[in-house]
This record gives structure tokens, C-alpha cells and sequence, in this order.
């Protein structure tokens, strides 16, 4: 083979074999030719992008063996002369069959070519047609240039859509780069305003030394690292905290001239975590004195609440590594071994108290056992009117390890979802209750809640019906939690704890002067989260109402104290007051599930008294007037079930209708 011949003959756009690094063999396009080094620039596509790469002339005969003895043989045939040219290739077109091999390995995704191997015009181009009909079928394809008033071959076609596509790809990959460039400036750009602002303050964090104060309602929120996908994404970070009850957020804004500015707004709790404060470091300011009251005869609450993602199942059940949670270090755990320990010393063991722990959730309003495979439960209320979880399974434990294995157990049944922000979000009320009991009674309850992930009513307005209800009942019994906060807080006379089952739920821990509450508000950094994090943060500011002490004077004027409370009034008018399409939607969603629960339960109990009947007519000899009163008794349940079931489909209905106003009215 004369390969010399053959790189000679080589034109830009023609398709070879080329080799990767990882032993992979695939086609890729000539994009030049340099004789010098004795290489060849090639360039193909892959994933949307174009790669190239040099092969030198050794590699490239190696891989493309078969191409180059083609297209010699083509050389051999046109240095012949002229009368013994045309001879030969009319002998060859008498026959049937090509004497030109077809090579074994030329198939027809090889020879898919950018372009067709050109030659020199001779007397082959009158014969090379009907030679064209006897080449194989790899090389039926092949077209020849120089020939006049001839279609473009297939190959000339599919090089030039490749070739469009190629450009296609390069501007589109142009103006992504463009994009993330301007994207990567202006968050440059605020980057470094929050760094100036930062440089500005003094930092005075909390640690473990600093002494923790009693509070009746405990307000403090925790602020998690940038997760991975955040850093990959190149977020910025938008929270500061300088101090321990104080929080910053540097929220970027845009003015009418296109300005950028940030809008720092201030927020002050009883306590600020920042992002390497540890679970250990939060329980002991939170959850811990807190622990002390139970056995002093209080009925304590912990809330965990926040944005989807925002790390509350990681606060209260402990550290995850990969899919799978450290249960024992979690607020959860932390609080079981401060229980056992003050069990143990002489003045609560002479008491004879006993520890219990139950571990269940609420979702969409229904209440399921944990430990007791999901069971599903009711709660009512007794005659003393104090509410009962009527088949709530209760353990006794002997150890902070058996409180760890029940949060294990729990953990693994509790009802997840995926999110526009969480692949693997919470979307029920996690409640784990420790309970003392002395000699059967009730002596203190601590109870510890990772509530579902609040979701704006933006975000799933447009989702189906199950991830609408879902996130419907998750906000509105977080609006009816922060109500009765409100209400413990203010020492009001009406406590609104029927509003949802959450706080139906909690009745005993809103009600009395023994009450105590500590809400853990967790907020994501991220500067896509920004929305988010202020509706977490401006919710935990309103439970408590720390307006009047973040000023940090009593000697305001009274036209200060008419602007606050006009303030407070029209967030209240914002927050929550209900429009009349949400009114709508939440009773038409309570119709449903009422009536759900009713026709669910006629028709089990309708079943049961057939299989009552069947098990009578089963039997050698039974009483046929009885069987027959039986059925009757069945028939006419069934006629009732059947009206539920017609009320049942309208309030359906009437629940779409309401649905679909409220997805009009917030486009």
C-alpha cells in the first residue's frame, strides 16, 4: 500500500476512525492536515459538545486500514494510460460482480463520510456509473464530485446537517457561557458588598459558656452550611449572624436605574446559631431546660421549623451520613439521656416516676402510629375535655438506647415526598412524646416535633392534587401552631387548637401556666433560598413578637407605639386573615376528608356484618329467618353508604372548583 498516496489524497470534512484515550474506537470528522508533524486535526460531538483532538499518520493508517487500500486502488487505476484505463473499466463493467474487494470491516456506519473521495477527472467518470450498480452495499453510497449534473449524495447531506448542527451546538454553547459569565458577576458583585458589610461589624458568637435564661416561649433560629449542590451552583451566603440573639439578612436588590444594592434586614430571637454550631450546642440552649420542667410537673414542647431542606429532621434526629441518620445525636436523643439521668439522682427517684415514649405522625390531617406498623388513629375528646389519641402505642423504656431504637423504628415508617427543593422531603409532623407517669397518672409530658417542610403556595399550586392538599394541610396547621403560640404567649383566654389536628393534637401544651415552648426556626444561606428564609424568619418573629425588645428602650412615644401597632395590625391582615378563595379551598378539603372517614368506615363495617352472614350460612344448619333479617340489616347499609358515597363525589367536585380559583387567582 502506497500510504503516502493515500494521506495525499485526504480533504478536510472526511469521516476516519479515531482511537481515545480509554481504548474506545469511534468516527470523527478532519479538520486539517499538517505534513509537517504528520498529524491530522479531527474534531466529532458528544453530549451536546464538540471535541477535537491531533492523530498522527502512524495511528491514523493503523485504525483506517481498509479506507486507505480503497482509495490507493482508485490511485493505481488513474496513473494508467488513457487507452488502457477506459479498457480496463469496460472489461470490469461487463461483469456482474466488481473485482474491487469489499473490505470485511467497512461497514455502513464506518463509511459514513463528512465528504467523498475526490479524484482527478478522466475517462472513468462516463463508467463510474455503471460500475457504481455492482459495488457492494458499503460502498453503494459513495459519490463522486466531478461528475456533472448529479444530486448530492447522502453522505454530502448528512455532512452538511452535522455541519449546521455543529454550529447550532457552538452558539448555544456560547451563550451559556455568556450567561453563567453575567450570572457569575453579579453574584460577584454582591458577594463582595456582603463581605464589606461584613468587615464592618463585630462578632461576639454564642458558645457553650454562656449561661441559657428561662423563657416561657423560646424563640431561636439556626442557620445550616451551603450543601453541596448550593457550592456547586457557586451560591453566595446571605445570612450573617454577628451575635447570639442577632441575625442578618443581606437580601440583593435592584433598582428602577439598574442599580444593585442589598436590603439588610435586621431579625433578633432569643438565640441565633450559625453554621458551625454543633446539634449538642442547640439542644443545650433549646430543648435541655426544658427537660428539667417535665419532671417539675410541665408539659414542654419543641417545634423544629423551616423550609424544605432546611435541616430539621438533621436538628431533631441527628447527624445523616449518606441516606442513613446517627439517631444519637439528635435533639431526640440528647433529651432521652438527660431524662434517665435525672431519673437517677435521689430527689425525682424517690417519686417513683415511670418513662414512656410514643413516636407518631400527622399527615393530611390523619394521625398514624409509628411503632405500631403505621396504624392509623383517632383523636377525641374525653369527658374531662382533654384529648385522647385513642390506640396510640405507648413503650415503657429502661434506657436512653431503647429511646434511640424507637426513633429508629419511627424514623424508618415516616412519610416522605419529593419537592421542588428536596428529593427526599418530610412531608408529615414527626411527634415523639416522653411521658412521665407516677402511679398511672400523668406527671410531665416533653414533646418533641420535626415538623413537614413549609411550601409556598406558588410552588404547588401547579403540582396534582395530592402534593396540593399535602402542602394546603401542612401550612394551615402551621398558621394554627403559630396561633396558639401567640395565645400562650399572651396569656389569651381562647386557645384555637381545634383549627388543625397538629395542635388538637398538642391541646395540653398550650393550655396552662405550666406550659412551656421552644420553637428552633432553620433557615438555608443560599441566595436562592433568600424568599424562603425570610418567610421562615418574619413567621418565627411574629410568634413571639420581639419588636418592642429589639429596640432595646421602654421610653417609646406614643406616636411610635400607633405606628407599630398599625404595623402589626396589617401584618396580621397579611399573614393571617384568610382570602375567601383559601377559606374555600380548606373547607372543601375538610368536607372531603370527613366524608372519606365516614364512607371508609360504613363500608368496613358493612363488610364485616357479610362476613358475619357468610360465616352463618357456612355452618351445617342455621336459622334461614335469621340470615334473611341479616342481609336486610347489609342491604340497607349499603343504600346509606351508597349517599355517602354520592355526597362524597360532589364535595370532590366542589373541592376541584375551589382548587382551581386559587390557582387562577395566584397566576
Amino acid at each position: 500500500m502506497n500510504s503516502s498516496t493515500a494521506i495525499n489524497s485526504l480533504t478536510t470534512g472526511l469521516s476516519i476512525k479515531i482511537s481515545r484515550s480509554n481504548g474506545r474506537v469511534h468516527s470523527a470528522n478532519i479538520t486539517g492536515i499538517n505534513h509537517q508533524k504528520g498529524v491530522v486535526m479531527v474534531e466529532w460531538v458528544e453530549n451536546a459538545a464538540t471535541k477535537g483532538k491531533e492523530v498522527d499518520f502512524g495511528e491514523l493508517i493503523r485504525l483506517n486500514a481498509d479506507l486507505f487500500e480503497y482509495m490507493n486502488s482508485l490511485d493505481q487505476t488513474e496513473v494508467l494510460p488513457l487507452k488502457e484505463n477506459v479498457d480496463i473499466q469496460k472489461k470490469n463493467s461487463r461483469q456482474t460482480i466488481s473485482r474491487i474487494p469489499a473490505p470485511p470491516a467497512f461497514s455502513q456506519r464506518s463509511y459514513s463520510l463528512r465528504r467523498s473521495v475526490q479524484t482527478k477527472p478522466t475517462a472513468l467518470q462516463q463508467v463510474c456509473e455503471t460500475e457504481e450498480e455492482s459495488l457492494p452495499p458499503a460502498l453503494a453510497k459513495v459519490s463522486f464530485p466531478n461528475g456533472s449534473a448529479r444530486r448530492k449524495s447522502t453522505v454530502v447531506q448528512q455532512m452538511e446537517k452535522m455541519k449546521s448542527k455543529r454550529e447550532t451546538d457552538k452558539a448555544k454553547n456560547t451563550e451559556m457561557r455568556a450567561k453563567r459569565a453575567k450570572e457569575c458577576d453579579v453574584k460577584w458583585e454582591f458577594q463582595k458588598m456582603i463581605e464589606d458589610f461584613r468587615d464592618s461589624l463585630e462578632y461576639t458568637p454564642l458558645s457553650f459558656s454562656d449561661p441559657s435564661e428561662d423563657h416561657r416561649i423560646c424563640v431561636c433560629v439556626r442557620k445550616r452550611p451551603l450543601n453541596k449542590k448550593e457550592i456547586a451552583k457557586k451560591e453566595i451566603d446571605v445570612i450573617t449572624i454577628p451575635e447570639k440573639g442577632l441575625l442578618l439578612v443581606h437580601e440583593p436588590k435592584q433598582k428602577v436605574d439598574l442599580t444593585k444594592y442589598l436590603d439588610n434586614q435586621t431579625f433578633r430571637f432569643d438565640y441565633s446559631f450559625d453554621d458551625s454550631a454543633t446539634n449538642e450546642m442547640v439542644y443545650r440552649f433549646t430543648a435541655r431546660p426544658l427537660v428539667q420542667k417535665i419532671f417539675e410537673g410541665s408539659m414542654a414542647t419543641c417545634f423544629a421549623y423551616g423550609q424544605t431542606g432546611s435541616g430539621k429532621t438533621h436538628t431533631m434526629g441527628g447527624d445523616f451520613c449518606g441516606k442513613s441518620q446517627n439517631s444519637s445525636k439528635g435533639i431526640y436523643a440528647f433529651a432521652a439521656r438527660d431524662v434517665f439521668m435525672l431519673l437517677s439522682q435521689p430527689r425525682y427517684s424517690i417519686l417513683g416516676l415511670e418513662p414512656y415514649v410514643s413516636f407518631f405522625e400527622i399527615y393530611n390531617g390523619k394521625v398514624f402510629d409509628l411503632l405500631n406498623k403505621k396504624a392509623k388513629l383517632r383523636v377525641l375528646e374525653d369527658s374531662k375535655q382533654q384529648v385522647q389519641v385513642v390506640g396510640l402505642q405507648e413503650r415503657q423504656v429502661a434506657s436512653a438506647d431503647d429511646v434511640i431504637k424507637v426513633i429508629d423504628i419511627g424514623s424508618a415508617c415516616r412519610t416522605s415526598g419529593q419537592t421542588f427543593a428536596n428529593s427526599s422531603s418530610s412531608r408529615s409532623h414527626a411527634i415523639l412524646q416522653i411521658v412521665l407517669r407516677r402511679r398511672g397518672k400523668l406527671h410531665g409530658k416533653f414533646s418533641l416535633v420535626d415538623l413537614a417542610g413549609n411550601e409556598r403556595g406558588a410552588d404547588v399550586c401547579s403540582s396534582d392534587r395530592q402534593t396540593l392538599v399535602e402542602g394546603a394541610e401542612i401550612n394551615r396547621s402551621l398558621l394554627a401552631l403559630k396561633e396558639c403560640i401567640r395565645a400562650l404567649g399572651q396569656n389569651q383566654t381562647h386557645t384555637p387548637f381545634r383549627m388543625s389536628k397538629l395542635t388538637q393534637v398538642l391541646r395540653d401544651s398550650f393550655i396552662g401556666e405550666n406550659s412551656r415552648t421552644c420553637m428552633i426556626a432553620m433557615i438555608s444561606p443560599g441566595i436562592n433560598s433568600c424568599e424562603y428564609t425570610l418567610n421562615t424568619l418574619r413567621y418565627a418573629d411574629r410568634v413571639k413578637e420581639l419588636n418592642e425588645t429589639s429596640n432595646g428602650s421602654n421610653s417609646d412615644s406614643s406616636d411610635k407605639e400607633d405606628m407599630e401597632v398599625g404595623e402589626e395590625s396589617t401584618a396580621m391582615d397579611e399573614d393571617t386573615v384568610l382570602s375567601n378563595q383559601m377559606t374555600s379551598f380548606y373547607d372543601a378539603m375538610s368536607c372531603v376528608s370527613e366524608l372519606e372517614e365516614k364512607v371508609v368506615e360504613e363500608f368496613h363495617e358493612m363488610i364485616q356484618r357479610g362476613m358475619q352472614v357468610l360465616k352463618m350460612v357456612e355452618q351445617p344448619s342455621y336459622d334461614l329467618q335469621s340470615v334473611v333479617t341479616r342481609v336486610k340489616e347489609v342491604l340497607m347499609e349499603a343504600v346509606a353508604l351508597q349517599e355517602n358515597v354520592k355526597s362524597l363525589e360532589s364535595a370532590i367536585v366542589a373541592e376541584e372548583k375551589a382548587s382551581s380559583h386559587l390557582k387562577n387567582r395566584r397566576r
